[in-house]
């Protein structure tokens, strides 16, 4: 039996324990390649399916356990903090603030499958002062449900190789060959993905210096704040002039938006990315001169430029 194979079946529930673990708490080591190998040693038996599920549970509640209390202590800081260590650093944690507007404590039951929304769920979750009791209860349910659909996957595979001795051996000789280059395509994907999304925000965003030079010259502009509502409790402002707007309800009234001044969106995403997304979005719709802020809200703050309170019935 190979080394490999033969240190996975010796070690693998602590494996399975810690790479899960480190993987939630924001490392860039996708789970679901070991979830599929655990399963199909499980149709051997040399790996116990019910252990295998008690590990990955363990491993990824106490890291959603630490997200959330983080999440209930310091709020949006630690959901920033989590996205730019995230995978999905490019995706914003509007999807996730849309899903527990929307679902509240049952957004947990699928945000493991949705990339982007299982990295922020747990610090969303404890910003948003759900009760710890509940949050367990849904969350585990999320994890379980994740945990056994890749491990029932691959344990149907491994039934397959079962009834195929010659297909076993196979695998059991180039297994760990075909896991490595599996994570590797997973890392090169990623990679080239982040750099064209990042070439396209670049190409595309406006400094704050040019935007407030464009207002203190009375330029017409088109100013709209993406922000979800969370993201006001720590700050009520939002810049001068500018209409608050979801992504959705931007793409209903794209009909609306002026096509004969430019267009600014602001989010406070990191990379910009909603105001990126949904420049791109509606440039596809018409909307041609529009482009997101660079830095967002947060560098427009910084720069200590003019802000004005949000209405509490706008918010």
């Amino acid at each position: 039996m190979p080394i490999a194979i033969d240190f996975f079946l010796k070690y693998g529930y602590w494996i399975l324990f810690l790479w899960v673990l480190i993987e939630q708490l924001g490392a860039p080591i996708p789970s679901v390649p070991i979830l599929l190998t655990a399963g199909t040693l499980t149709a051997t038996h040399k790996l116990s399916l019910s252990l295998v599920l008690l590990a990955v549970v363990l491993g990824s509640l106490i890291s959603d356990s630490l997200w959330y209390l983080m999440g209930k202590k310091y709020g949006g800081v630690v959901v920033k903090l989590i996205c730019r260590l995230s995978m999905e650093s490019n995706t914003c944690v509007r999807k996730t603030e849309a899903y527990f507007s929307k679902r509240g404590a049952g957004a947990l039951i699928v945000a493991k499958f949705i990339p982007g929304l299982s990295s922020v769920a747990a610090p969303i979750a404890g910003q948003t002062g759900m009760e710890y009791r509940l949050f367990a209860v849904y969350d585990t349910a999320g994890i379980l449900l994740w945990a056994l659909a890749f491990t029932l996957s691959g344990r149907f595979f491994g039934d397959f190789l079962k009834h195929h001795p010659n297909a076993f051996d196979w695998v059991a000789r180039f297994g760990f060959l075909l896991f490595a280059l599996l994570l590797l395509a997973f890392f090169i994907y990623r990679f080239f993905r982040q750099r064209a999304f990042i070439r396209e925000i670049r190409l595309a965003r406006v400094d704050p210096r040019e935007l407030k030079e464009m207002m203190d010259h009375d330029q017409p502009v088109y100013i709209v704040d993406l922000r979800h509502p969370l993201d006001y409790l720590p700050d009520p402002r939002t810049l001068p002039g500018a209409i608050l707007l979801s992504p959705d309800k931007l793409v209903q009234h794209c009909s609306e938006i002026p096509r004969d001044r430019d267009v600014v969106l602001f989010c406070t995403c990191p990379s910009e990315a909603t105001a990126a997304k949904m420049a791109l979005t509606i440039r596809r719709m018409g909307v041609y001169r529009v482009r997101p802020l660079l830095g967002g809200f947060d560098e427009w703050k910084r720069l200590g430029y003019p802000l004005v309170d949000i209405a509490p019935n706008a918010a």
